[in-house]
């Protein structure tokens, strides 16, 4: 149990290694392609081919160039989603399941949860008080509970950034400058109304909850297969899509560009 962490210490390190290697002969390649500019063509395609070769030695899913828990933060975040601690992962993920159990299976409303909590808390505090003088025990001390004013303005500067960057997104693909983006985000939203008819809100977000406690500890064990395997995959969807755009969208009408507008 406790060579778990070391051993995902040492993982990440030859993750690291493994990209700094990479990067190194990239370098290197780039250094000979210099070197070798004056030369003939076919010498110029031979050391673009090796360099082409070395960067696509290490396929990473999405692009990663980090390991895993670097991509979540690094931080305590990391740690919970990743199970470094599995007392606190196992306690997270268990509060979120019995919340679950309570709203959705049982039928608990918030409301309802808020006011009994807070009337089985008062109550202990408050029969605890009156009987201190007969129990020779005083009751725990209160401590007064605030928000800061600066976490609270963090929070919501982040939460408009990320809005602002998603709205910037939709625009963009509303002015029809990227095919490929409007297809994956319209299937994308295609998929959500789907699961969106066959559960309500908070199945779904149970569901993604879970889904974040196994996923990524479950690629960070196996990520050499994983990215094998999406290797594979996203060569026969480029391959796929490519035949859709030459059959189909290739054949789709375009309107007159702007340059020929302003002409």
């Amino acid at each position: 149990m406790a060579d778990e962490p070391q051993r995902h210490k040492k993982k990440e390190e030859e993750e690291i290694e493994q990209l700094k290697e990479v990067e190194h002969k990239e370098s290197l390649m780039d250094k000979i392609s210099e070197k070798l500019h004056g030369h003939d063509s076919s010498s110029d395609s031979d050391q673009d081919d090796k360099a082409t070769s070395v960067k696509s030695k290490i396929f990473r899913l999405f692009g990663r160039e980090k390991p895993v828990h670097k991509v979540f933060g690094g931080g305590k975040p990391a740690d919970i989603f990743l199970w470094r601690n599995k007392k606190v992962s196992g306690g997270v993920l268990g509060g979120v399941t019995a919340i679950y159990v309570l709203f959705e299976l049982i039928g608990y409303h918030l409301l309802t949860l808020i006011c009994h909590s807070l009337i089985l808390v008062l109550a202990v505090l408050f029969l605890w008080s009156n009987a201190s003088s007969f129990i020779n025990k005083s009751p725990p001390s209160i401590p007064k509970v605030h928000i800061p004013e600066d976490t609270v303005k963090n929070i919501a500067s982040a939460i408009r950034s990320e809005i602002n960057h998603g709205l910037a997104i939709l625009r963009d693909i509303a002015t029809g400058k990227d095919l490929k983006k409007f297809l994956i985000v319209i299937a994308g939203l295609w998929i959500l109304s789907i699961l969106g008819s066959c559960c309500n809100f908070l199945t779904l977000f149970y569901i993604s909850f879970v889904l974040l406690f196994t996923v990524p500890v479950l690629y960070e064990k196996y990520d050499d297969k994983v990215d094998a395997i999406a290797e594979k995959a996203f060569r026969e969807i480029k391959k796929q899509y490519a035949m859709f755009d030459a059959k189909v969208l290739s054949k789709i009408p375009k309107g007159p560009s702007k340059d020929k507008k302003k002409a």
